[in-house]
């Protein structure tokens, strides 16, 4: 549970903590202008300054959330992360682009090198469900827009050998502005991806 009698569970601690405060169990946060996650491909820069919260997890893993927010620049983004470390790690969210376009999709950061999948939405969304699921080093990233019909983005996989992971939420603003994501239903869990094989 992320949110327990009103405050952040014990078991999840911050990386590059932003300003925030919960309320009826919802979790908001407000972004630091310039934060993101990125290694090398095709723009050469790296970028590992977005803020997350996390916790950490050694066993397959169902991890869920439903969030809520209102973009203001180009790339604002909030959602889901795993993280072995700064060049190993997997992000799902929407990208804000224009008010009439958005990129729904995921980033995945294999030895230093972050590759960009997406699809084109429509850029009044406010509101999406995102989960991850594991088995071993492989992960199955979905979407919902209700929680009940999930559709698959990816599968993909991290090549670095690990023991456990860091996952949870994130947010970030690469351009020079800020906005606001709400965070709730979180859910970590057993994973149930492919129980029935």
């Amino acid at each position: 549970m992320l949110i327990s009698n009103g405050r952040i569970d014990s078991s999840f601690h911050w990386f590059n903590e932003p300003a925030y405060q919960i309320h009826n169990c919802v979790l908001s946060l407000k972004t630091n202008p310039g934060t993101d996650f990125w290694q090398r491909t095709h723009y050469g820069f790296r970028r590992d300054d977005g803020h997350c919260l996390l916790t950490t997890v050694s066993t397959d893993f169902l991890l869920s959330v439903h969030t809520t927010f209102e973009p203001n620049t180009q790339y604002d983004q909030c959602g889901l992360i795993v993280r072995l470390d700064s060049e190993n790690w997997i992000k799902t969210s929407i990208e804000y682009e224009t008010p009439h376009q958005s990129r729904l999709g995921s980033v995945v950061t294999n030895l230093g090198f972050s590759d960009w999948a997406t699809q084109d939405i429509d850029g009044t969304i406010r509101s999406m469900r995102y989960r991850i699921q594991s088995r071993g080093a492989d992960f199955l990233l979905e979407y919902s827009s209700d929680g009940l019909l999930w559709q698959q983005m990816r599968i993909a996989h991290l090549h670095a050998p690990f023991t456990c992971l860091e996952v949870g939420i994130y947010a970030c603003s690469p351009m020079p502005g800020s906005f606001t994501a709400s965070f709730d239903g979180f859910l970590l869990s057993e994973s149930i991806w492919d129980k029935d094989r």
